[in-house]
């Protein structure tokens, strides 16, 4: 049995680790594409993301995995041992939002947001995840004070017709599709941000979305969404015992592409570019457009809910720099630092930022 004192020791040495590090960070400087500063990374044990190539793998395994990433069923945290630890391990930034501030004193914050799951709740038809009022209204006034980006899935345009706020850098699929605002205050004398690593690979994807279309329109509830540099095949609605079949499907229509992988994500199956790309590098793209590749003086915070934010949460943990925040009522293993439960509990985050606020360097002023 894990001795709980032993837990809360190791968390609070991690903790201060952790913080330390944020204060004291010195980075090395590696490029690669888009012309941006990579940072490499350490292997973190986390909840694998699945990939295979055409062919591989069995398929028990994709619908153990698909099951995996669709709990349905809430642990009790008065008794279960196993969430108690967890939540010692990864506190709620909440409860610890006086520490990530200290952090942050002489340091510019740079905000990273999911969206489905973060900033709106996991609906069951994905068109519908609008965001509240409220929550809009939360990130556009962190935006006033701290450059933001939203980092999703969707397809850009998709998500920027969710957020609507032409202050924030956007990146969608998966960071495979990268612009800033067109008119940007916290960074001088640069050209409009913009970065497509896989837009080779446009009219693949095309073409392969028109092909899963036509092989799962006959499966109930089974959703293709073209992310345009990324296809999402959503299963939420589909019955459980068809999830093999879909996975089946999905999988034969990938054996004619081997520059394409299969990824899973939350409820879904993700189909990519086998490019070197994802989360991680659309963070480590933006920071190096807003001049703070290799900058001590700035405190990067990602918080996101989805398997695919743990290569942003793994780049932070890299750079010894900012902190990830998982958003999630389960345990999970993770990169992320801390956590918050849930949508709601992320908008009161950000209005603490907020009610925060300091004075920010002339060069980051909005006018």
């Amino acid at each position: 049995m894990t001795n709980p004192n032993a837990v809360v020791s190791d968390t609070q040495s991690a903790i201060a680790m952790a913080i330390t590090a944020a204060v004291n960070y010195s980075p090395s400087v590696p490029t690669s594409p888009c012309n941006i500063t990579l940072f490499s990374r350490n292997k973190f044990p986390i909840t694998k993301i699945i990939e295979t190539a055409p062919g591989m793998g069995k398929n028990i395994a994709w619908v153990d995995a698909m099951r995996a990433s669709s709990p349905t069923r809430r642990s009790s945290s008065e008794d279960n041992e196993d969430n108690k630890v967890w939540i010692m391990k990864h506190p709620s930034a909440l409860g610890m939002f006086e520490e990530i501030m200290n952090a942050a004193k002489t340091k510019q914050v740079v905000i990273f947001l999911d969206y489905d799951g973060t900033l709106s709740p996991i609906v069951q038809n994905p068109d519908q995840a609008y965001m509240d009022p409220e929550m809009r209204k939360a990130v556009k006034n962190v935006a006033k004070y701290f450059p933001t980006a939203i980092v999703s899935g969707r397809r850009r345009a998709k998500v920027y017709n969710f957020v609507k706020l032409p202050e924030l850098y956007y990146a969608g699929s998966h960071g495979m599709d990268i612009k800033g605002p067109s008119s940007r205050k916290h960074q001088e004398g640069s050209k409009n941000v913009v970065c497509q690593p896989a837009k080779e690979f446009l009219p693949m994807m095309s073409e392969v979305y028109k092909i899963l279309m036509e092989k799962t329109n006959n499966i109930a509830g089974a959703n293709v969404e073209n992310n345009k540099f990324c296809l999402s095949v959503h299963y939420r609605c589909v019955e459980e015992q068809s999830w093999s079949e879909l996975a089946d499907r999905v999988k034969s229509v990938l054996k004619d592409y081997p520059k394409l992988k299969l990824t899973q994500g939350r409820m879904v199956l993700e189909i990519r570019p086998t490019i070197k790309w994802d989360k991680g590098n659309a963070i480590e793209f933006l920071m190096e457009s807003l001049g703070y590749a290799t900058s001590d003086d700035v405190l990067p915070i990602y918080i996101g809910d989805d398997r695919t934010d743990e290569d942003a949460f793994r780049v932070l943990r890299k750079r010894g720099q900012g902190f990830g925040i998982l958003v999630s009522k389960l345990p999970k293993e993770t990169s992320a630092i801390y956590t918050l439960q849930e949508p709601l509990e992320v908008m009161h985050f950000l209005q603490r930022l907020v009610a925060s606020k300091r004075p920010i360097p002339q060069s980051h002023q909005q006018v």
